[in-house]
């Protein structure tokens, strides 16, 4: 499908999930709404690494982190610029016990009232706050749409022409330990931020406005960083940038882990955590885009791996800290994924930068020919007349240049040619023995036109 279209219908699913949220009265319907939304931002997900990947190719690094830093700083100023422009949609707690305590004085609703589907709901600022976003979506939705029908020539058709085909050894399992790197690092992640709060409460004794601003520290070190890396992903390779946020990673982890309870260790471990996992992400794309060709189904399958990871490991973890709260479960965790990251690299390293087999190499060879001959590469889908004529005058101007050459060639062989026979046949043996003119495969005339003055300055030396 045209990107910019599944792209577009995407954000409009997105908005008209958010948009009908506070409007479910039955949880059912809210659970149609939200899978709905989780769809349109799964394609969205998979969609937006593709389509920077496609629009940039080798230099969508520095893109791609400013991609994936749009999604840490929405994430940590959405709610507080929500909060703050329609305030808290959860009513005081002094509200709720005096709804408790008058639990007999309530009268029901009518009969008729339970079995509306959508209404309008009480909260005024829980409707005003997913309103706002749903529209802010629908804007996103016809800026492609606008994308969709305008078609912009493509400037760089040479470029892309005479690319690579990048083709690693070992596509296949590459991409499953991608799957199973991004599991264990987009699950740490989320198990992190999700249970921070109440791990600082009620682990390390904090009080609620402390643990509060540790969740803050971690995800503002985290927006910071993945901020701070689209200028560092101009000079730094993926692969050291990886290398780097692991060491991070297994690091502050393990401070974590020794100093659980050291409230100042946890400021400082948090902040270097969420400093350490921003730019995984978008260098793990950056960096398997170098040994092999990333399309729609090998960016869906560790986009799969990153979210099953997201769904799985906070349940565990919660399950696991309702059975056990005195253990720290999310700073084993944290320690366990930074460990199970940092071994797995180097072994996807080692496998993409294996040597080719021959065949491979003769395969890439033959790849690489035809798409630098073939007129539809100067182009994308979308423009392949456009292509083909760029394609034409490439190829002229190679062919106009030959000519001149081949021209060049001719009139030197005819000069040559002329003074050799104005000699006698004794200068010419011996101009033969000597080495004075050698005489090599240069002076074989090529092409249709023939030498006509030869025979004349022949007949007049007879």
């Amino acid at each position: 499908m045209n990107r910019n279209l599944i792209m577009g219908l995407s954000m409009l699913g997105a908005s008209v999930g958010l948009s009908l949220v506070p409007f479910c009265k039955k949880a059912i319907l809210l659970v149609v709404m939200m899978a709905v939304f989780g769809i349109c931002t799964g394609i969205l997900d998979t969609g937006s690494n593709v389509l920077i990947l496609h629009l940039w190719r080798g230099e969508a690094a520095p893109h791609l982190q400013a991609l994936h830093f749009t999604f840490a700083l929405g994430a940590f100023l959405a709610p507080l610029l929500a909060k703050l422009a329609f305030g808290s949609a959860v009513p005081s707690e002094n509200h709720m016990i005096a709804d408790v305590s008058n639990h007999s004085e309530l009268t029901l609703p009518p009969a008729a009232d339970l079995e509306v589907i959508f209404g309008v709901p009480a909260n005024k600022n829980l409707l005003w706050t997913y309103v706002v976003i749903g529209t802010y979506t629908l804007v996103m939705f016809s800026l492609f749409i606008v994308l969709f029908f305008q078609k912009i020539p493509n400037q760089e058709k040479a470029k892309e022409a005479a690319q690579k085909i990048r083709t690693a050894k070992y596509q296949s399992v590459l991409l499953g330990l991608l799957f199973i790197f991004f599991f264990f690092y987009v699950g740490a992640e989320v198990t992190y931020g999700s249970y921070v709060f109440s791990f600082a409460t009620q682990h390390a004794g904090m009080s609620e406005s402390q643990a509060a601003g540790l969740n803050s520290a971690f995800w503002g070190t985290f927006a910071t960083c993945r901020g701070i890396a689209i200028c560092f992903a101009t000079c730094l390779q993926p692969g050291t940038m990886i290398v780097l946020s692991n060491v991070g990673s297994l690091l502050s982890s393990l401070l974590l882990v020794i100093f659980d309870k050291n409230h100042l260790c946890l400021w400082v471990a948090t902040a270097l955590y969420g400093a350490s996992m921003a730019t995984t992400f978008p260098s793990g794309v950056s960096w398997i885009e170098q040994y092999m060709t990333i399309k729609g189904k090998s960016a869906a399958l560790f986009v799969i791996g990153a979210a099953l990871g997201e769904m799985v490991i906070p349940v565990v973890v919660g399950s696991l800290q309702g059975k056990c709260p005195h253990l720290p479960g999310i700073l084993y965790v944290s320690l366990g994924s930074a460990i199970a990251t940092g071994v797995l690299f180097p072994i996807m390293y080692k496998l993409a930068t294996a040597p080719l087999s021959s065949k491979i190499q003769e395969s890439r060879k033959s790849e690489d020919q035809k798409a630098l001959l073939s007129p539809s590469r100067f182009n994308d889908e979308d423009e392949d007349d456009y292509g083909e004529e760029g394609a034409e005058e490439e190829w002229n101007k190679v062919d106009f240049e030959m000519i001149e050459m081949t021209d060049t060639m001719r009139n030197s062989v005819i000069e040559t040619s002329r003074k050799i026979l104005r000699e006698s046949p004794t200068e010419i043996s011996s101009h033969l023995l000597s080495s004075d003119i050698p005489f090599t495969s240069s002076l074989v005339i090529t092409g249709n036109s023939p030498v006509n003055p030869l025979p004349l300055d022949r007949e007049k030396n007879d």
